[in-house]
This record gives structure tokens, C-alpha cells and sequence, in this order.
């Protein structure tokens, strides 16, 4: 059997469906608002975990608790839209064994009230002077009723922000500024929650003085999906086509798959400009239109095998369809029920917040510009459900066209797309805890080691099933000395490859140069990316977030080639929930020692190139690497600059200076670097 080359994934993930994220404790909680909860009493907290991991009761138990036993007088929620307040109606926690329940009184939930936000800062106004407890409005209602009270007025007070991403450390972003506000003040809580591992795909979230006062609770995409009951496999794919994506949509999009369809917006080279026609066009690709249910307002279609489909279309901008088809996918009675409706359309709706259990595909045409938004939209596929088994999200993207005149942003857009693949690779495994090898270590209670066990004389690879974690021993490995480094080394390693992945001239050599050395990426392009993330951090610390970074970054690619059997066949069905453990600890075994330099030696884009090559013409292919090649510069001063630093480094270790006649490839490297630096030296052409 071949395989169709839209249907190769570049990332396939299976669990091991034990059940433990959803089960429940004597108080009612799963095993995330357990783990929240246990940090009741932090004043500033930070959630961080994936869609429908039950953030929103995590904060109801916590918000209930400074209410009646930490003396806080009220709690605001704070969420980015008014969709989202339902996340926060009554719920009667007593009943599955908690000590309160959760109400809010009708006319404190801003989010279901009447008029514009401006016109409920009154509402908000009446809720502070009241004895009331809880009030919920929108990101937007609360900026204006911080302007029109001052900070001082929100004293004493809980303050839970959800969708914490849409928050900014820049001075434009005005929920950020009045966020740092609050924290100088510090006379208020702060519960912030995310379900995105990226917190502002460009600005940072909060100040990093800001942020070191927040103790985070980390709950990951693995721990979710491992412990679910009926879910075990997500597949993430970007599958190119030509001409009209309404033409080639059917060879993705199944009709007897549950379907959430993003259509491209109208500003985006997929789109064809017109929106409707473009929803026309998929629903008569599907079948025979046979009119809307006068109820729900869903598109009935009959598919050519007889099939009845009830496909909601929330593109159209005709309110009183619009809303008809919004209140139907919305409606409580029918949210267990699977027949309900079967595909979804929309454009800029039912992403972040939106909930549909039974959602199996999630497709999307067009590159998303924010990776924030990706994981959005994936977790819209990632929910539990009976029956469910596989989910999968499908990125439809434009191949490069030669006659085009936009071809720069062509390859842009597929160069996007593949860093959203690595990233969500790394977001989907487990964690890694990266220590270095030395002759007193031994091993870590709860981790397993495999068959031979812990091998004193090796670096070792343990993997703790319950938390989801490896406990990896690598030689030469740099720990973080300060606070900051290792909180950056145990909690934002996907930060820092996020920003790495996203660099454009990484991403391009090291996808399409062949003459590029390795290390030219891992040690000097991510260390100059780390220097400029986080300059407050001295060079030792830098380097020390380097190197766990592209260790957690070159594992996973390497144990997700090894899990995927890069020896199969293209139809080689996935590994068991297993592979990427065991990928990651053959890995580890297959070569002479796991040192800090084998890592850095290794290409992170090799793999995603497989994937490309096989998902894209290799015409495109040819014409994508020859637009890049041409726009390749000499070694400009501030890299000779960084490979001096590495070259002085090499001295150090080695006690002779890099040779340019090394048969080592970055040795050479390391020699020119030094040798330019020393002739731009010369030239006067660094400061000072």
C-alpha cells in the first residue's frame, strides 16, 4: 500500500489512555486542579495547561478558598470574551465532595448582561461597594473599570485572569500595565491561567521581575492526554496543495470524521476573496444540499453514499443565521450528543474556549500567524469522548508557486508551518530533567531505567510513568546557577525553542543549506537568541538554557524518528504509546556516550526536511531551496564576533587554538570565525 502524499503526518503522538487526568479525588478534583489546588495559597499563581484540562474549576476550588480561609473579599474573573463566561457559571462542587458550591448571582456575570463594556464599569462599580462575592466579565470591561476606579479600589481582592496569553509585557497592551500595577501595589491576588505553552508568541507575557513573584503550576499536553480514557492518538500534519483549496479539500477532510474547517482569512494568500462561495463550494463538494433545518439553522447535506451531514456554517455574517446556528451549537441539552452536528465552518470563531467533545479533525487552511493560536485550534481536537480514539489537526497550506509574484511569502508561510510542527512535537512529549553525568549520581526513586536498569558506567535514561517526566545524564552538561536559569531550564525550555524555531535563518539553513555545520545553529544562532531572550542572565547561565534547550529540542526529533521507524515504510503505522520513551533510550544507547557535543553536532531541522520532502513537489521543493540559497550572506561581524567567543571557549577546553585545516567541519568554522573577527577588529568595525 502507498500512501497518499496529503496523508503523511509529521507528527504522530499515541498515549497510553490510563485514565488518571480524569479521575477524580474525595474533593471532587482531577488530577491538574489537585495539583493547582495544592498551591491554594500563593498569592501570585500561574496555570499552565491544555484546553479542557479543567483550568476554570481549578480556579473556582482555589477562588472559594481565599474567599472563606485567606481573608480576600472578593473574586473578579477576567476572561478575553463573553463566550468564555460560561466556562464560569454554577457548578455544585458539594455534590462530588467539596465544601462550597460555586454561584455567581445573574446580574454579576457582565458576560451574559446587556450593552457595551464601557456602560458595565457601573456594574462594576456596584460589585466592589457590595457584599457579594464573585463577578465575571470580560478582559476589556476590566481594563475600563481599573481606569475609572484606580488600582486602590480592587484591594483585598482576587483577581483570576484567563487565556493569561492575550496579556503583554509592551506598554501598548494596557491589561499588561495594569497587571504590573496590581503586582507593585501587591495588595491583591493574582491567579493567571493559559492553554497555551506560549505566552505572547512575540512579546513577553509580564516583566520578568513581574513574573519571578508568580509560582507556577505546570500541567502538560502529555500528562492530559496520557491520562484520558478513550483518546490514544493525535496526528499533526501541514499538507500542501495547488490552485484552489476548495478543490483539493476533499483529500483531506473527511466527511465521517467529526470536522471543525477554519477557513483562510480573506487577507491570506489560500483565500479566493469571497467566503461565502468558499463555504458554498465545500459543502457541495461533500454532497447534494437538501436545504437548513429550520430549527438549528445547519446545512442538511446528503453525501453521495447517502449519508446525511449537518454541517453548521458560522461564516456567514447574516446575524439572525448567524446566532440561530451559534445558540444550536451552544445548546447544554445536546452537548452529548454526538449526532448533533458533524462539521463545523467557521472563519475567526470557535477557537479558544469553544467546546465540542466530539471534534476528531481539526482543519485548517492557511497559515495561522500566531503559534498560540494553533494550539487553540488543536485543542479544540484534543477533548476526551466515548468512542473517540484518534484525533488530528491538518494545516492546508499553498505550495510555492514559480509564477507567483509572492513567492517569498509562500515560503514564509511553509516555513511557519513547520516550526509549528517542531514546537507542537515538543509540546506533546513528556518532560525532560536534564542532569549532568557524574560518577556519584545514582538513580532517581520512581523512575524506570528499562530492562538492564541503572548503569552506573553510562548516561542513563529513566522515565517516570506517573508524572510524565525523563530523568536524562548527559556528559559536559552545563547546569543553571541562579534561580532565574533553572526556572527557565524546568519550566521554558519550549519558550526558548519556540523563539529558536521561529528564527528565520535557522529554520531556512537549516532546512535547505548543506554546507551548513550544525553547530552553527546550536551553538551560535541559539546562543545569540538566548543572550537576546534573556540578557539579565550571566554567560554561563545562557549557556547552560542553551544546551537544555537543544538537548529537549535534538531528543525528541531523534526518538521521534527512531518511534516512527525512519526505515519503514511511509505506511508503517505508528508505534505503541511507548515509542517516543523508547526512541529517546535507544537513542541514548545507540551512540558511544551521550555528551553535550553529540547533541550540538546534530542538525534540528534534519527531520522536519524528511517530512517536507515528502509532503511537497520536489519541484517546489528545488524552487523553495534555491530562493534561500540566493540569499545567502557572508559571515557578517556580529557572528564573527560570537564564533570568537566559542573559538576562546575551545582554547580553554582544548589548550590550542581551533585549526583551519581540522578535519572537524566546526573546528574550521571556529578558526575562520576567530580569524574575521581579529580582521574586522582591525577595521574598526565594532564600537569601542
Amino acid at each position: 500500500m502507498t500512501i497518499d502524499k496529503k496523508n503523511v503526518p509529521s507528527v504522530s503522538v499515541t498515549y497510553a489512555r490510563n485514565g488518571g487526568s480524569t479521575k477524580s479525588n474525595a474533593l471532587g478534583m482531577r488530577a491538574m486542579q489537585e495539583r493547582a489546588f495544592e498551591k491554594r495559597g500563593e498569592p501570585y499563581l500561574l496555570i499552565k495547561s491544555p484546553p479542557a484540562s479543567g483550568k476554570s474549576r481549578a480556579l473556582m476550588f482555589i477562588a472559594l478558598d481565599k474567599l472563606a480561609n485567606q481573608g480576600l473579599k472578593q473574586a473578579i474573573i477576567v476572561v478575553p470574551e463573553k463566550s468564555i463566561g460560561s466556562s464560569f457559571a454554577d457548578e455544585p462542587l458539594t455534590k462530588f465532595g467539596f465544601w462550597a458550591d460555586w454561584t455567581v448571582a445573574p446580574k454579576w456575570n457582565l458576560c451574559n448582561a446587556p450593552g457595551e463594556d464601557g456602560g458595565k464599569v457601573n456594574s462594576v462599580g456596584s460589585f466592589l461597594a457590595s457584599d457579594d462575592k464573585v463577578l465575571v466579565c470580560t478582559h476589556a470591561t476590566f481594563r475600563f473599570a481599573v481606569e475609572r476606579f484606580g488600582i486602590e479600589a480592587f484591594d483585598g481582592r482576587l483577581i483570576a485572569v484567563d487565556e493569561f496569553h492575550h496579556v503583554s509585557a509592551n506598554p501598548d497592551n494596557v491589561l499588561g500595565k495594569h497587571l504590573g500595577e496590581f503586582i507593585a501595589r501587591d495588595k491583591v491576588h493574582i491567579v493567571a491561567m493559559t492553554g497555551s505553552y506560549f505566552r505572547g508568541d512575540a512579546e513577553a507575557v509580564l516583566a520578568p521581575t513581574d513574573e519571578a513573584k508568580f509560582d507556577t503550576v505546570t500541567y502538560t499536553y502529555y500528562e492530559q492526554l496520557n491520562g484520558y480514557e478513550y483518546l490514544k492518538q493525535l496526528d499533526i500534519g501541514y499538507f500542501f496543495y495547488s490552485g484552489s483549496y476548495t478543490d483539493d479539500i476533499l483529500e483531506v477532510l473527511n466527511p465521517a470524521e467529526k470536522t471543525i474547517i477554519h477557513i483562510p482569512n480573506v487577507n491570506s494568500r489560500e483565500s479566493t476573496k469571497d467566503k461565502i462561495k468558499e463555504v458554498e463550494h465545500i459543502i457541495t463538494e461533500l454532497g447534494e444540499w437538501e436545504g437548513a433545518d429550520p430549527v438549528t439553522g445547519f446545512q442538511i447535506v446528503t453525501t453521495p453514499d447517502g449519508k446525511k451531514l449537518r454541517i453548521a456554517d458560522l461564516v456567514d455574517d447574516d446575524p439572525s443565521k448567524r446566532d440561530r446556528v451559534s445558540a444550536a451549537l451552544k445548546d447544554p441539552t445536546q452537548k452529548n450528543n454526538r449526532d448533533h452536528v458533524d462539521i463545523i465552518i467557521a472563519l475567526g470563531m470557535a477557537k479558544e474556549g469553544f467546546d465540542w467533545i466530539w471534534c476528531e479533525h481539526a482543519l485548517t487552511v492557511g497559515y495561522r500567524a500566531s503559534l498560540t493560536e494553533i494550539v487553540q485550534i488543536i485543542g479544540r481536537a484534543t477533548r476526551d469522548a466515548p468512542g473517540k480514539t484518534r484525533a488530528r489537526f491538518t494545516n492546508l497550506i499553498a505550495e510555492p508557486d514559480a509564477s507567483e509574484s509572492a513567492v517569498t511569502e509562500a515560503i514564509n508561510d511553509t516555513l511557519k508551518a513547520i516550526a509549528a510542527s517542531l514546537l507542537m512535537e515538543q509540546v506533546l512529549a513528556p518532560r525532560f530533567n536534564f542532569t549532568p553525568k557524574n560518577p556519584q549520581n545514582g538513580p532517581q526513586p520512581g523512575f524506570d531505567y528499562g530492562d538492564e536498569g541503572y548503569q552506573p558506567d553510562k548516561c542513563n535514561v529513566g522515565f517516570n510513568e506517573q508524572t510524565g517526566q525523563f530523568q536524562i545524564e548527559i556528559k559536559g552538561l552545563t547546569e543553571p546557577k541562579s534561580k532565574e536559569a533553572a526556572r527557565i531550564c524546568k519550566e521554558d525550555l519550549n519558550e526558548v525553542i519556540a523563539t529558536f524555531v521561529q528564527d528565520k535563518p535557522s529554520i531556512e539553513r537549516g532546512l535547505f543549506d548543506e554546507e551548513m555545520v550544525p553547530e552553527e545553529l546550536t551553538q551560535l544562532r541559539l546562543g545569540k537568541i538566548i543572550k537576546d531572550k534573556y540578557p539579565e542572565l550571566d554567560e554561563e547561565d545562557q549557556e547552560a538554557v542553551r544546551q537544555h534547550a537543544i538537548a529537549a529540542l535534538n531528543l525528541t526529533q531523534q526518538a521521534a524518528r527512531i518511534a516512527l521507524g525512519d526505515d519503514k515504510k511511509d505506511d508503517a503505522e505508528p508505534s505503541l504509546n511507548t515509542a517516543l520513551i523508547d526512541g529517546v533510550r535507544k537513542f541514548a544507547m545507540d551512540v558511544r556516550e551521550l555528551d553535550i557535543d553529540l547533541i550540538d553536532r546534530i542538525n534540528p531541522f534534519q527531520e522536519a526536511y524528511a517530512i517536507l520532502a515528502k509532503t511537497m513537489s520536489e519541484e517546489s521543493l528545488k524552487q523553495v531551496a534555491a530562493a534561500i540559497a540566493s540569499k545567502r550572506t557572508s559571515l557578517s561581524p556580529d557572528d564573527a564576533k560570537e564564533l570568537a567567543v566559542r573559538a576562546a571557549r575551545f582554547i580553554k577546553e582544548r589548550e590550542r587554538p581551533p585549526s583551519i585545516t581540522s578535519s572537524d567541519a566546526w573546528e574550521r568554522r571556529l578558526a575562520e570565525g576567530a580569524a574575521a573577527f581579529m580582521r574586522f577588529k582591525k577595521e574598526g568595525r565594532y564600537d569601542g
